[in-house]
C-alpha cells in the first residue's frame, strides 16, 4: 500500500507483492491539503492516519480502520495548543507510530513547531511540555515552509530517547522521555547565518534512520548532507558524488541500514532536479559514495521537485521505493531503485508519500 497526500486530497494505491499493477482509490478529503500520512498496524490494527488541512476549518487528524471506506475521529482540531500558550495550529507535518511495545502511543509534529503525543491510538493528543516550553522557542525562526516540526525519530531500544527536526531550529534530542531537549547540531552548517555553525538555527530538511542501527542518523540540510554515528552528538559531511547537497527527500532501505536514497535539487533558488534530469541517488555504504538511479525516469525537461516527505520505502524483499513530485507524478520501483515505473501522472501536487506492507 502506498499512501499519497496532495494539496487537493489523499490517494491510496494498492497492489500485490509483485507491485506491477496498482489500483488507485481517492481522492479522500478532496480540496484539503494532506501533508502527513501514516499506517499503524500495531495491536492488530489496520489504521491509516492523515493530517488534513482545510483553508476554512484548519488542521486536524483523521483515521480509518478499513482502508478509507469510513473515516472516524474528531472532525476538527484533534490537535490543539493549550489555552494561554499564544499558539494555534497551522498544520500537521508528521505522524509517527510509537514503539511496538507501546501500541497505543503515537506522535505528531506540527506547525508552529511542537511535538504532540497520543496515548489512545490517535483519539486525543497532548503537547510535550518540555518542547512546548523550551527556552529556545522565542528564538526559533520559520523556514520557507513555516516553523514546522517535520521529522520524528524514535529509538526502538530506549523509550526515553527520541529525536526531532525543526525548520529552522535544527535537530534536538531527548534522553529523558521528553522532559528536556538538547540541540544536537555539531558540524551542521547554517549557510544563511553569520555564524555558520551555531548551537541551533540550522534549517534541517529531513532526518532518516534505520531501526536496526538507531544511533546512526542521516540528515539532509538546507545545503548539506550529513551522517551521525552517535545519535546526533556529531555530524560528518557525506556529500560525495552528488550533483547538489541541497534537497529535501531522504529515506533508508528497510532491509539494509547502510542504504539510503535522496533526490537532490539544483539550488534553494531553483528547486528542480539538477539539469532537469530526474534521478534518485543511492548509497550502499552509508554515504561513502553515491550512484544515480535513472532507469525509467525522464532525463530531459523534467522540471520536477520532491518535497521532504515525498519519498518512502516498503519492507518487502527487494524493497520498494516510491516518490511523488510537485508536478503530480508518482513513481515506484520494486527493485530497490534499479528500474522505475510511473504509477500516476496527473495527481495534484504531491506533499507526502508513505508505504506499508499490509
Amino acid at each position: 500500500m502506498v499512501l499519497v497526500g496532495t494539496t487537493k486530497g489523499a490517494f491510496v494505491f494498492t497492489s500485490d507483492a509483485s507491485r506491477k499493477k496498482w489500483r488507485m482509490d481517492g481522492p479522500h478529503f478532496p480540496g484539503e491539503s494532506v501533508y502527513s500520512v501514516a499506517y499503524d498496524n500495531r495491536g492488530g490494527r489496520t489504521r491509516i492516519l492523515m493530517g488534513t488541512q482545510s483553508s476554512h476549518f484548519g488542521g486536524t487528524i483523521r483515521m480509518t480502520d478499513d482502508f478509507g471506506k469510513n473515516w472516524v475521529g474528531p472532525e476538527r482540531q484533534a490537535v490543539r495548543f493549550p489555552e494561554g500558550s499564544g499558539l494555534s495550529l497551522a498544520g500537521v507535518w508528521q505522524i509517527m507510530p510509537g514503539r511496538a511495545e507501546e501500541p497505543d502511543t503515537l506522535w505528531c509534529g506540527v506547525e508552529p513547531a511542537c511535538l504532540f503525543e497520543s496515548r489512545d491510538g490517535g483519539e486525543s493528543w497532548e503537547p510535550v511540555k518540555g518542547l512546548l516550553e523550551h527556552e529556545h522557542r522565542p528564538r526559533w525562526q520559520p523556514g520557507g515552509g513555516g516553523l514546522c516540526l517535520h521529522t520524528i525519530v524514535v529509538d526502538p531500544r530506549d523509550r526515553k530517547k527520541m529525536g526531532i527536526a525543526i525548520s529552522t531550529a535544527g535537530f534536538y534530542r531527548t534522553d529523558d522521555g521528553g522532559t528536556s531537549w538538547r540541540p544536537r547540531n555539531d558540524g551542521v552548517r547554517a549557510v544563511f547565518l553569520p555564524n555558520k555553525y551555531p548551537e541551533f538555527g540550522q534549517c534541517v530538511h529531513k532526518v532518516a534512520h534505520h531501526p536496526a542501527k538507531p544511533e546512526r542518523l542521516f540528515l539532509q540540510n538546507h545545503w548539506g548532507l550529513y551522517r551521525s554515528d552517535d545519535w546526533g552528538d556529531s555530524w560528518t559531511d557525506i556529500a560525495n558524488g552528488v550533483p547538489s547537497d541541497f534537497g529535501f527527500a531522504m529515506v533508508t532501505n528497510p532491509n539494509d541500514a547502510d542504504t539510503v536514497y535522496i533526490i537532490p535539487l539544483q539550488s534553494d533558488q531553483f528547486r528542480i532536479v539538477p539539469e532537469a534530469k530526474l534521478r534518485v541517488y543511492r548509497t550502499r555504504d552509508a554515504g561513502a559514495s553515491w550512484e544515480p538511479l535513472a532507469n525509467g525516469l525522464p532525463q530531459e525537461n523534467a522540471f520536477e521537485c520532491v518535497l521532504r516527505d515525498g519519498m518512502a520505502a516498503d519492507a518487502l524483499d527487494p524493497a520498494g521505493i516510491y516518490f511523488g513530485t510537485r508536478g503530480g507524478k508518482l513513481y515506484g520501483s520494486a527493485t530497490e531503485g534499479e528500474s522505475w515505473t510511473e504509477m500516476a501522472d496527473a495527481l495534484p501536487p504531491i506533499c507526502c508519500v508513505k508505504a506499508a506492507v499490509v
